[in-house]
């Protein structure tokens, strides 16, 4: 659906082409995690690259929330096109939705152009995942060129050492995740050390991993592939996926 201010969303078929922001979330009978969240991502990301003015956007935004189901389970998408600057909302069915996850271990260099936005690289970060697939695997790391991590091609990547909850350095160029700055928040208040460490992906061997993003939640690593590495037992993981599904809150009316 293409946005028009003062007619609202038309409906349409689903356009191709490049775009500049984009995000996505779960919504479950009309319930969402983190919808401030996503709404603050999205109208900064059309901020920072010339997209409509503040007004605009948050008329759009109202218009989107207004528009989603408040039954049934969908992935919806807002976006922001490159060249035509128009904003749609894409309204898809949620994809079975997965408790673990395996892992191409031989980390990728970045190919992204724009790592703290999301939306320019969404159709390269699909070819890793499809290079992933080819091997066995359903995600893919990806590294800086000292080899540290930096995030998978669709999810945050998290980790126990101990009893600390470990994310990779601020500096890097990671993009913002919705779901793991509400899983970090939850941390430090429930007295959890949360530190942001620099780690290759060998030196998560035999560790509790973490694949984190809107649309599955926390999803425990179950396997390497493409390196001898073990996944650690993930015995943290049932609790705090059930503590995302209860984060879950009603959309407002608008």
């Amino acid at each position: 659906m293409t946005w028009t201010p003062g007619r609202g969303l038309i409906p349409g078929p689903a356009a191709d082409g490049p775009l500049l922001v984009a995000d996505s979330w779960l919504l479950r009978e009309g319930h969402m995690r983190g919808y401030g969240r996503h709404r603050e991502r999205f109208l900064r990301g059309c901020g920072e690259c010339g997209g409509p003015g503040p007004r605009r956007l948050v008329e759009f935004w109202d218009d989107v929330t207004a528009a989603l189901p408040r039954t049934g389970e969908w992935f919806p998408r807002v976006e922001l096109a490159a060249g035509s600057a128009e904003l749609r909302l894409l309204l898809r069915p949620a994809p079975p939705l997965a408790a673990g996850v395996r892992v191409w271990a031989t980390g990728q260099p970045d190919p992204r152009t724009v790592p703290r936005r999301k939306g320019p690289d969404l159709g390269t970060l699909a070819g890793v995942r499809r290079r992933a697939s080819g091997e066995g695997a359903q995600e893919a790391v990806l590294v800086a060129p000292s080899g540290v991590v930096l995030e998978a091609a669709t999810a945050s990547v998290l980790w126990w050492e101990d009893d600390t909850l470990c994310l990779p350095p601020s500096r890097l160029p990671v993009l913002a995740g919705v779901t793991v700055g509400l899983i970090e928040e939850h941390a430090r208040r429930s007295g959890i050390p949360v530190d942001r460490r620099a780690r290759t992906v060998a030196e998560l061997d035999g560790r509790e991993v973490w694949l984190v993003n809107a649309l599955h939640g926390v999803r425990p690593v179950t396997g390497w592939t493409g390196q001898s590495m073990n996944a650690g037992p993930a015995v943290r993981a049932a609790e705090w996926r059930k503590w995302l599904d209860d984060a879950m809150e009603p959309l407002p009316h608008r």
